[in-house]
């Protein structure tokens, strides 16, 4: 980012407030108005921080391996396959958001298919929703099912391909 874009995105995101701090151009957030690639973002960054912080419990020392870890638990690849593992706990108006954040309009990486990156988005926009509505215990529920899903699968391809080598 150079320097002229820097200061445009200050200037359109920071208002001073004429007493020396910056005008709030919101004074709540209405999830249900907000973009779903907005409750995705949210969600992107909460679940970040959860696997982070669950990871701890097997490893302390090595940020490395942490973050390695970490990216690929993240990704959309393995979060699409989280998805699978835990529709069947979602309410409808979970699904329903789910629905909404993986319909939205948005640019695929290549490092998966359009059906896992929509798939995660759309789980991604479920958290960020929850996260939103302070919704702190059910949020928990879900990222911890994800979590072990996700595990749960690592470990089964490494076995499998354990085997193959064999």
């Amino acid at each position: 980012m150079n320097f002229d874009h820097f200061k445009m995105l200050v200037d359109m995101m920071f208002v001073p407030d004429g007493n020396g701090g910056i005008l709030q151009r919101y004074g709540e957030v209405d999830v249900k108005s907000l973009h779903p690639l907005v409750l995705a973002y949210i969600g992107d960054a909460y679940f970040h921080l959860f696997v982070r912080g669950r990871l701890l419990s097997y490893e302390q020392a090595k940020v490395q391996a942490l973050h390695q870890f970490s990216a690929q638990m993240v990704s959309a690849v393995w979060q699409a396959k989280a998805w699978q593992g835990i529709e069947g706990m979602l309410t409808e108006d979970e699904l329903a958001v789910f629905r909404r954040g993986r319909n939205a309009k948005s640019h695929t990486p290549r490092s998966a298919s359009v059906a896992e990156y929509h798939t995660s988005t759309g789980f991604e926009a479920l958290l960020g929703t929850l996260y939103l509505q302070e919704k702190n215990e059910r949020l928990y529920e879900i990222a911890e099912a994800a979590f072990q899903v996700i595990s749960k699968e690592m470990m089964a391809e490494i076995q499998g391909k354990e085997k193959i080598l064999r």
